[in-house]
């Protein structure tokens, strides 16, 4: 049975976010060599896309405060990939609010190839506007419904039914919190199939309860050809799919292992000292009772980050509170 699982899918495409997600555990304050160094990895593993971080408005967030991943603007990315005369596809993430349509320059102007809305249920129309703008401007396009594991059926029906309508083309279950088990996932991505005919699903998964890899196996399995993954899972809390797993698992032959591994040692294995993402017990924990991974981010900021039984116990007066 050595390997014999055959996932040489053709419409399969990989998207690192390595630089958009990891970059909500240091407030994007990544150095050039860093960015560079998981660009390059991209680009010789033969990755679809790389979301290098995301268009944010001046006006939402302070820049002495954010690094310039917060704000992806066109001198900040040339220094890192000139022109990008590669296979690699660039994309950075728009978020409801917090970026103007005025901010956004032409595709024929920017080294960006796509961009991708993350956005709320209740703000699904203001999605799918931004995200024709951006259609309009010339960029590829998908629609991120987060924290979907807390939206009604009801109301995510109505969601999917706007989106539908729209021209974008692809849409992603999104596992925010890291709350979903495989037959979760199963019934979201089939949901969204039979919602979204003609459209592509993608998958972004969360690691709260040592899942993510699983998760997008079994989105894999039910359809989904965009996913979403991150060096070594660097993401916010629990982080994310790690990339280096899903390209050893795909058995593409267009997909490199060896050049992530060099990022991974060069740039990401380094900062588990300073940073601490990943599987831990706070964020199965809230990943457990489907709650945002904030507190237990703030927990494992604290003097108190070992003492997990507190935690628990804290978070379940929180729920019998509510």
């Amino acid at each position: 049975m050595k390997n014999s699982h055959n996932m040489y899918l053709e419409n399969i495409k990989v998207m690192d976010c390595t630089i958009r997600d990891g970059g909500l555990m240091n407030k994007w304050q990544f150095s050039d060599d860093f960015v560079r160094g998981v660009y390059n990895a991209c680009v010789e593993a033969g990755i679809d896309y790389m979301e290098i971080g995301y268009l944010s408005s001046e006006k939402a967030f302070d820049r002495n405060e954010m690094g310039p991943w917060k704000f992806c603007h066109a001198k900040d990315l040339e220094r890192i990939v000139g022109k990008n005369e590669t296979k690699l596809k660039l994309s950075a993430m728009a978020d409801i609010g917090r970026i103007e349509l005025t901010d956004i320059p032409p595709a024929s102007e920017s080294v960006l190839d796509m961009i991708r809305v993350a956005c709320y249920a209740h703000q699904v129309d203001k999605a799918v506007e931004l995200a024709h703008h951006c259609m309009d401007k010339g960029y590829e396009t998908t629609i991120n419904l987060m924290a979907v594991s807390t939206v009604g059926e009801v109301e995510l029906n109505e969601a999917l039914a706007d989106i539908a309508k729209s021209r974008v083309p692809v849409f992603y279950a999104v596992d925010s919190f890291g709350s979903m088990y495989n037959d979760t996932v199963s019934h979201l991505v089939n949901k969204y199939k039979n919602a979204l005919p003609g459209k592509e699903i993608g998958i972004h998964a969360h690691n709260n309860m040592q899942l993510a890899m699983a998760n997008t196996i079994t989105a894999i399995q039910e359809g989904c050809t965009m996913l979403d993954a991150t060096l070594m899972g660097l993401g916010r809390g629990a982080g994310n799919c790690p990339i280096e797993i899903l390209i050893a698992f795909l058995k593409n032959p267009k997909y490199r292992l060896l050049p992530l591994l060099q990022a991974i040692q060069d740039h990401i294995h380094p900062m588990q000292k300073s940073i601490d993402w990943g599987y831990h017990i706070p964020y199965l924990i809230t990943g457990a009772l489907n709650q945002h991974p904030r507190s237990g981010m703030a927990w494992m900021d604290s003097d108190q980050k070992n003492d997990f039984v507190t935690f628990m116990r804290s978070m379940h007066d929180n729920e019998l509170l509510e």
